[in-house]
């Protein structure tokens, strides 16, 4: 147990050093530095809120969250973690006679047909997720750090309670086990999600015709981060991540009118952290409910 904790992390340690310290285009560290920079450019040349100072309220917390939420905390405690509970369920699995999970392998199909296998298995599992963050109580404390944005810009994307990593990460890992992809594969969608998710975000304005039923975006996203909900929706709406198909399928898709000056969070937000530790330690310290109040559950 301590080697497999100490490869882990000494394993964890050499990648990111690797990516620090060799630039490449399949990097991912200087490919989020990269899109972001690129999405913050176009909000500073055509900002769809024009009077939102250009470096908006908690910028800098948000880019924290970025280097902590994508590379610190898996270094910290997830990927060492992963590695031990992956072992652990591989190990399961051999006592019942069973070698792997893959139901369907895909990998020798055409590239463009895994990607988009991957892509839709992957974003409508991270919807259903998503929901679950707004309607159980426990999982919407800590939800509650990114819905804590006051001023939408693309590093809003960035800020959320690392506890979401490990929902997420955990309700995927079987569903996406059961189709053999590849690691090249994964990241393409991972970086294509990614960048999906920063323009969903920005305070930008693009047109996007009738693409706006398949590609979430800003005008539709900034709803989901509306801080007084409609009645029919009071656990939230517009819950995609990169598709907006499943909330148009599910009814859960709602642009009432143009977004673009609604107050955003959700209510009590005076009381709320406004520090990253404070945000950090908030979910664990609210008492359980057993259901939201209708003010808390507005997000």
């Amino acid at each position: 147990m301590k080697e497999l904790v100490f490869n882990a992390y000494s394993n964890y340690a050499k990648y990111l050093w690797k990516e620090i310290t060799n630039p490449a285009w399949n990097n991912y560290f200087y490919w989020l530095i990269g899109i972001s920079l690129v999405f913050f450019g176009f909000e500073l040349l055509r900002p769809w809120r024009k009077d939102q100072p250009k470096f908006r309220k908690d910028f800098w917390l948000d880019g924290f969250y970025m280097f902590f939420n994508f590379f610190l905390f898996s270094l910290v405690i997830y990927y060492a973690a992963s590695e031990i509970v992956v072992d652990w369920f591989h190990q399961l699995l051999g006592f019942f006679g069973i070698e792997n999970l893959i139901a369907i392998r895909i990998g020798s199909w055409p590239v463009w047909s895994q990607l988009l296998v991957l892509l839709v298995v992957r974003d409508f599992i991270h919807w259903n997720v998503h929901r679950l963050l707004h309607r159980v109580p426990w999982l919407w404390e800590f939800h509650k750090v990114h819905h804590s944005v006051e001023e939408m810009g693309f590093a809003a994307h960035l800020r959320f309670h690392w506890m979401e990593n490990v929902v997420y990460r955990v309700l995927e890992y079987i569903p996406l086990a059961m189709i053999g992809f590849g690691i090249k594969e994964f990241f393409i969608v991972h970086a294509f999600t990614t960048l999906v998710g920063h323009f969903n975000h920005s305070n930008l304005r693009v047109p996007l015709g009738p693409l706006k039923y398949i590609f979430n975006n800003p005008q539709m996203h900034i709803w989901h981060h509306a801080k007084k909900m409609p009645k029919q929706h009071r656990y939230g709406m517009n819950y995609g991540l990169t598709l907006s198909v499943w909330d148009y399928l599910f009814k859960t898709a709602c642009i009432p009118h143009d977004g673009r000056d609604i107050p955003l969070g959700f209510h009590g937000m005076k009381k709320f952290p406004k520090s990253f530790i404070g945000q950090s330690i908030y979910g664990f310290r609210r008492k359980r409910r057993a259901r939201h109040k209708t003010d808390s559950a507005k997000d």
